[in-house]
């Protein structure tokens, strides 16, 4: 039996930078890699479709030739061109992360995990037993389906089916208006698909600010994607022609949708099945582990960071929660503020936000003042061409501080991230006045917001 400090049991984000930071801490790692290294971001999620959104929004500029005084500008799109790019930079990636944990002396384990006790895992392939006083569970999530009638059709594709199709679909019909679904929406419009979206909620993003929401479902629409809302997907059949029909149900009424395709994209399900949590005494439900602030279960010595918690499903708050583990074995205290998180989604255009939307200052009872502006005015995103879009700024009115942001338009991750740094400093709307902001950027976007404060 080989024994280390710490054992994680995933190989993404999560895992591997947790792994590589207790080993740059002194500690002996062993690090359970049960699919391949960097996890559902690297291989299936956020890297191969940033991969796609950049060809679509190559493509989308091409299209837009003449702004530019280019005419008559034609071009072909070979799509297994744009899919050998997509692999290429996945597997630079994770040949990336193999070359840091042997660096660092991480011993990775080629194999899914399962507990024997609180403190042995077993490899499930060889039966090759590892010992640990601490341990991290860090094995993510996987895609969710609808258990309507169809779903599980072979036809009905998930987000890591539809990454490796070899051919862009004629027309593609996506159930789920959250962030995967509008994502791979903007990137088959782009690419010549036909799309449509159907959303149960009334407004696509929910989590997002209602303004950006509202904002961003008018910009799709004009791109030819159509979105219908407050529907729900009741059924789904292949007629004689293997073309899918998607029955749904709007407004008391059930109408259809057909295509070539479809993506079942209504979000994911932690990944807790075959762990074998009851021999360690874990407490866990198909909702994901119970953990406490310092991503203890409660087993003292055993963690659970990332989607496996479903306390929030980024890959960057799965890197940090893996942090906040290492932190309480260490003992250390940290100052990690969970309640500041940047997020994005990579749509034409892309939209970020950090903090409290308006709907939640409003339901918590908070006095806010709010200041927006338009990308419209912004002297760097008209010479891109990039005018569409909205940025929204929310202050305590109290204190002055900035409490949330919300932004639609061209570079809206990085502005998000900006104000996610303002945020986490303690800004407020006189501290930020006193920022020089550099002339001509995007990011006037949130001085002008802050001037526009009412």
């Amino acid at each position: 039996m080989q024994e280390s400090d710490i054992i994680i049991i995933g190989a993404g984000p999560g895992g591997y930078e947790t792994a590589l930071a207790a080993a740059k801490a002194g500690k002996s790692v062993t690090l359970f890699n049960g699919d391949r290294l960097g996890g559902t971001c690297l291989n299936e999620g956020c890297i191969p479709t940033k991969c796609l959104c950049k060809n679509a929004e190559v493509i989308g500029t091409f299209r837009n030739a003449e702004e530019f005084g280019i005419d008559d500008f034609t071009f072909s799109l070979d799509y297994n061109k744009v899919v050998e790019r997509k692999d290429r930079v996945v597997g630079q990636l994770r040949d990336g992360i193999a070359m840091m944990l042997k660096s660092a002396k991480v011993n990775v384990v080629e194999g899914k995990a399962r507990f024997v006790d609180e403190h042995i895992v077993e490899c499930v392939e060889n039966g090759e037993q590892y010992r640990a006083e601490d341990i991290i569970i860090a094995t993510g999530s996987e895609s969710r389906s609808l258990p309507i009638p169809g779903h599980d059709l072979e036809c009905v594709k998930d987000s890591t089916q539809m990454l490796s199709i070899d051919y862009i679909p004629a027309s593609l019909t996506i159930i789920g208006g959250g962030v995967i679904g509008l994502e791979f929406a903007s990137i088959f419009a782009a690419f010549g698909s036909q799309v449509t979206v159907i959303e149960f909620m009334k407004q696509i993003l929910p989590p997002f600010d209602s303004d950006i929401a509202k904002r961003l479902k008018q910009a799709l629409t004009k791109r030819g994607i159509k979105i219908i809302t407050s529907a729900a997907a009741k059924k789904i059949e292949q007629n004689e022609d293997y073309e899918i029909v998607v029955t749904y149900e709007s407004k008391g009424k059930e109408e259809t949708v057909v295509s070539t395709d479809l993506l079942m994209a209504v979000g994911r399900s932690p990944r807790v099945e075959g762990l074998n949590l009851e021999a360690a005494g874990v407490e866990y439900s198909l909702k994901g582990i119970p953990v406490d602030d310092s991503m203890r279960t409660n087993r003292e010595h055993i963690y659970a960071i990332g989607d496996v918690n479903a306390r929030m499903m980024l890959a960057h708050v799965a890197t940090f929660q893996g942090f906040r583990a290492l932190h309480s074995i260490e003992g250390v205290a940290d100052e990690i503020r969970f309640d500041i998180v940047p997020s994005a989604v990579f749509t034409v255009p892309e939209c970020g936000m950090v903090g409290k939307t308006e709907e939640q200052c409003k339901a918590e009872g908070l006095e806010i003042e709010i200041g927006q502006s338009f990308f419209r005015a912004n002297g760097k995103s008209l010479t891109m061409g990039e005018s569409e879009g909205l940025c929204k700024l929310i202050f305590e009115k109290n204190t002055g501080k900035l409490i949330g942001a919300h932004i639609m338009g061209v570079e809206a991750a990085d502005l998000a991230q900006q104000c996610a740094d303002l945020m986490n400093a303690g800004a407020t709307r006189h501290s930020m006045s006193q920022i020089i902001f550099s002339h001509p950027s995007v990011s006037e976007v949130i001085m002008a917001a802050l001037h526009a404060v009412k």
